[in-house]
């Protein structure tokens, strides 16, 4: 037997099916995700703002300690804060990218499942072997009554 070359084994991994669809779903996904992260920014988030009064979420934030300044008026040390506004924002955004993605996936699930009921007919299922020994059984027990 000969040897396979790495390079070899990489293109038979590379050309299965299941890792070029793979590829393909990451690459619309990334496209995907990248839409409905914008409709999120720059659509929802700002209705939502303004409806609960003006807020931008990326703005909340917890100060821990206030900033130091200078005598001359310029910030010596930063403050420490916990900018959980950035948290809630990236959690609205999970959560509607998971909900379109959601709908995403049902609708084709709907399609493939239609496409599939009308490409194949419903066919009888192939009989068993012990089904098919039975009919020969029946058969040959027919033949010798008729002797």
């Amino acid at each position: 037997m000969g040897k396979s070359t790495f390079l070899e084994d990489f293109k038979a991994f590379a050309m299965r099916g299941n890792v070029i669809d793979m590829a393909v779903g990451v690459v619309i996904g990334g496209a995907f995700g990248k839409i409905v992260s914008s409709a999120v920014s720059d659509l929802i988030m700002p209705a939502i703002g303004l409806l609960v009064g003006g807020v931008n979420f990326t703005d909340l934030k917890w100060v821990i300690k206030a900033a130091q300044v200078g005598t001359d008026g310029k910030e010596t040390v930063a403050a420490v804060t916990l900018n959980y506004g950035n948290f809630l924002q990236s959690a609205f955004d999970f959560l509607i990218i998971a909900f379109f993605i959601f709908l995403f996936i049902k609708l084709i699930t709907r399609l493939t499942q239609k496409k599939e009921e009308t490409v194949a007919p419903s066919v009888p299922p192939a009989p068993t072997k012990e089904e098919v020994l039975l009919t020969e059984i029946r058969d040959l027990l027919k033949e010798q009554g008729q002797k």
